[in-house]
């Protein structure tokens, strides 16, 4: 429902109302209980604890809803939905294994500080008091008259106690986490400690430009092997990508462009070419007709205009045509239609909807009974305002009627329905009035007004410019070649035969099943082709081609890794380890060197690597080495004794060796007292944040949804 979705934002009853497509997947129950030796519907466990189906579409349900509300993609979210599902029996499980509860009356006197409700002034009164009464009654009213409404205030509220249980659970564990009088003696001495030092640097990259370093697969092993928690991966695909996009030829420009002229100033084919968008007498009608983007009636600010007439339209009269311009991949002609001072109003609504109409699904009142039960009830509230909350339980938008039933500031340009923004633009502070749309009828009441900047209705004439039967043809032969040609060969071939024709390739090396979006792709078949890569029939090597809706694109796809939940491929995260393992390989060439050598001296280290000695003050707990983060030179700074020479210490640039000539204390302010509680705070702090991935670390978590995937594809 159009409006009662864009009657402003509901800080909570929204969740109920926005709809949102949920996952419908048909499994065979007997198959299930074969594959996994689960019941059927459980799409995993978290130290045997069930995620179930249903749980799962709830929670991804309430992220789509929260993701639309703030106009972000709705798609995608479903890995984020496992890992709070994940999150939450972890929260639960430690919750219950503390013996905390969560009563009723906790749930209710805690509500006001859940963000959902913190954040909304609408839930507090004038004297800052949470109206935790009138949402109760708000509640109970749901459950009375709109049950699917109810339901989905059931999943906010375990959500909401998920939140509280975390809120408490933390609270708990952090106050045993606390700083002792000789820790925080001990870090206000390094805090002022600074050592006085000369040393070399044999910078990594300098050295690898004069003695390059391969790194094999085995060394990328075995730094993963040494790093086992770092590189625990979920299962993911290492896929290839080519993108063969249907991009407008300059034929297929010109041809745009040939088109809007000749509806602008010639005349349509369907008029015979009588009627032109500059001679036509119905420009809504024209627009519907012969352009490519429907006609919006609503009005706009300048700065909302299209660029190329902003500037112009506030010296424009009516009736004056701007273009042909071009506007991203369109061409338009705009007309300006009208302006007017663009005045912010306050309103408040009842709606009474009736049955067959689009707010009255559970309705059973004709559409006579309701016009006369919202003219009675607009004859009252215009003779007494006052009256207006008395009516609100015949709404049928309880989202409003939450609110009082005001649907906040709107202009002419917020997307209501234009019967009721009509009423708006025409009535004045104080005018109640009875309105009939697609919903039924509103009972309006404006409340206040205020003056606004001008406002501009345009009539805009589009065409697009889209590739032509030709040149997706083209597109098509093009991305047929290149996968016959790559077909059968290896991945190396696949990526140097695209990138000599310079073609657009791509290589996400750690896909996982439910991310939704390729990295630089961002087509509407990313879900398609991870779910192709995805198959268990699936081998390294496949290779498939896949059609844009609607774009005449193509990609190519080509199955470079298959990785198994467990530790990560080597290959898959080389990018990622690569550089840390090649400082490694490059410092073990420069420490053996070093040592070889016996250097006894700063200055028969620098000869050796054609380096220079340099000077710092170099301090424990901001240990920057000139510029560079280098915690072990910091380190050997303060564990070398004055004036001799350090072992080669493995930095984070470079390969450093120190000679301390003194330490000195640069005292700062701050007492003992303050550092505690401050180091305390820290300390909590982190600990938070840390205990529950470690609880997500050791928990035996099972994951059945890909296998379900499989399973249901196959059916």
């Amino acid at each position: 429902m159009a409006i009662l979705g864009e009657i402003r934002n509901r800080p909570w009853l929204l969740m109920g109302i926005i709809a949102v497509a949920m996952l419908a997947f048909v499994v065979n129950p007997d198959s299930l209980e074969k594959l996994f030796g689960a019941k059927p519907g459980v799409y995993g466990k978290v130290n045997g604890d069930e995620i179930t189906k249903e749980d799962y579409d709830d929670q991804l349900f309430m992220l789509q809803q929260q993701a639309q509300q703030q106009g972000q993609p709705t798609k995608g979210l479903e890995e984020q939905a496992w890992q709070l599902m994940v999150q939450s029996k972890l929260i639960k499980q430690q919750f219950d294994k503390m013996g905390l509860t969560l009563t009723e009356d906790m749930f209710w006197n805690q509500l006001q500080f859940d963000p959902m409700f913190a954040q909304n002034k609408e839930n507090f009164d004038d004297k800052g008091n949470f109206k935790v009464q009138e949402i109760k009654s708000q509640v109970e009213q749901m459950k009375g008259t709109n049950i699917e409404v109810y339901n989905n205030w059931l999943k906010t509220r375990k959500s909401i106690e998920y939140r509280m249980m975390a809120r408490q659970l933390f609270a708990n564990v952090s106050t045993g986490i606390t700083a002792s009088k000789k820790e925080v003696e001990e870090i206000m001495k390094q805090r002022d400690q600074l050592a006085d030092i000369d040393f070399v640097k044999v910078d990594y990259a300098a050295y690898a430009q004069k003695n390059p370093v391969k790194v094999t697969t085995k060394d990328l092993a075995e730094y993963i092997k040494a790093h086992p928690i770092m590189f625990k991966r979920e299962a993911s695909r290492n896929i290839g990508l080519v993108y063969f996009p249907a991009a407008p030829s300059a034929s297929d420009d010109a041809a745009a462009q040939a088109e809007i002229n000749k509806l602008f100033s010639v005349g349509s084919e369907m008029s015979g070419g009588k009627e032109s968008f500059q001679n036509t007498t119905n420009d809504s009608m024209f627009i519907a007709l012969n352009s490519d983007l429907p006609f919006n009636p609503q009005y706009f600010p300048a700065n909302q205009l299209p660029a190329a007439i902003a500037d112009k339209v506030a010296t424009a009269s009516i009736g004056t045509t701007f273009g042909p311009y071009k506007e991203q991949n369109f061409y338009v002609v705009s007309k300006l239609i009208d302006k007017k001072p663009s005045d912010s109003t306050l309103s408040r609504h009842i709606l009474v909807s009736y049955k067959g109409n689009q707010a009255g699904e559970n309705e059973t009142r004709t559409k006579e009974q309701a016009k006369k039960l919202a003219d009675s009830i607009g004859a009252v509230i215009k003779a007494n305002p006052g009256k207006f909350a008395e009516f609100l339980k015949y709404s049928a938008d309880p989202s409003s009627a939450a609110q009082g039933g005001s649907v906040g500031w709107t202009t002419p340009a917020t997307p209501f329905v234009p019967e009721y923004l009509s009423f708006l633009a025409n009535n004045g502070k104080g005018a109640t009035g009875v309105v009939e749309t697609q919903y039924g009828y509103h009972i309006i009441n404006i409340e206040d007004k205020k003056a606004g900047t001008m406002a501009y209705k345009v009539a805009n004439l589009v065409k697009t410019i889209k590739a032509s039967d030709k040149t997706e043809t083209e597109v098509y032969t093009k991305a047929t070649k290149f996968i016959q040609q790559v077909q059968g060969k290896s991945f190396n071939d696949f990526a140097n035969i695209a990138k000599k024709n310079n073609y657009n390739f791509s290589n996400p090396k750690e896909v996982g099943r439910f991310q939704g979006q390729l990295p630089g792709l961002g087509t509407d078949k990313d879900d398609e082709i991870i779910g192709w890569a995805f198959d268990k029939k699936r081998k390294k090597g496949d290779t498939d081609i896949f059609a844009v809706e609607g774009t005449g694109d193509r990609i190519v796809a080509y199955v470079n890794g298959i990785q198994d939940a467990g530790t990560a491929d080597p290959e898959a995260v080389r990018d990622q380890v690569e550089p840390l393992v090649k400082n490694k390989l490059i410092a073990k060439q420069i420490v053996d060197k070093i040592n070889a050598a016996k250097a006894t001296s700063l200055d028969q280290v620098a000869k050796m690597f054609a380096a220079t000695k340099q000077s710092a003050k170099v301090n424990m707990l901001n240990p920057q080495v000139n510029g560079a983060m280098e915690p072990r030179v910091a380190g050997a700074a303060f564990g070398v004794a004055k004036n001799k020479l350090s072992n080669p210490v493995e930095g984070m640039t470079g390969v450093y060796v120190v000679l301390k000539k003194s330490e000195t204390i640069n005292k700062q302010p701050g007492d003992i007292k303050q550092m505690v509680e401050a180091i305390t705070g820290q300390n909590s702090q982190q600990f938070g944040q840390s205990f529950l991935k470690s609880l997500q670390d050791n928990a035996d978590i099972k994951d059945y949804r890909i296998e379900l995937y499989n399973q249901a594809s196959q059916q």
